[in-house]
């Protein structure tokens, strides 16, 4: 599938089937993840593999929208390290876009995948942090679930040419 076709097919899958992603994926969806731009080509990120339904279970005792994650084989946390970040609070920025890079990646490779936001709702960091033992200095932005999709992903034409401008507003 081209990029074009990843990108407008992708949507937010939440329900998976009991299938195994390969290790070769998850380091394919990783590599994009590094891949994305950075302001500075600071890279300030950091990505933590979940593929113990044990851990992942426990997400659902504090994030109110990860009812899909037992159904999930894996999740990518993709962190931010203000230590690592030279450009001051442009971290966010990257790591979304570190982020978007995993899902476009998943979809092309035949995967559904759901971004659930972690920061900046504090009580999510903080369950994360706790959870997964993160550093102080690294900020969880997004927690990725990933499986084969039990739904079709169809294509949806969200093109919406009243919010177009051209040279002006």
């Amino acid at each position: 599938m081209d990029a074009i076709e990843a990108i407008l097919t992708r949507r937010s899958v939440r329900t998976y089937k009991n299938k195994k992603i390969s290790d070769e994926i998850i380091n394919d969806l990783i590599n994009v993840g590094f891949s994305a731009p950075s302001a500075g080509n600071q890279q300030p990120w950091h990505f933590i593999i979940l593929d113990d339904s044990k851990i992942i279970n426990k997400i659902t005792d504090f994030h109110p929208y990860s009812k899909m994650l037992p159904g999930a084989q894996i999740a990518i946390i993709v962190c931010g390290d203000l230590e690592i970040e030279t450009n001051k609070g442009f971290w966010v920025q990257d790591c979304s876009a570190a982020t978007e890079n995993i899902l476009i990646a998943a979809r092309a490779k035949g995967l559904g995948s759901c971004w659930l936001g972690l920061f900046p709702r504090e009580d999510r960091v903080l369950g994360i942090r706790k959870l997964l033992k993160i550093p102080e200095n690294v900020i969880p932005l997004s927690l990725i679930s990933l499986g084969y999709p039990a739904v079709k992903q169809d294509k949806v034409n969200r093109y919406n040419s009243a919010r177009i401008h051209k040279n002006k507003w």
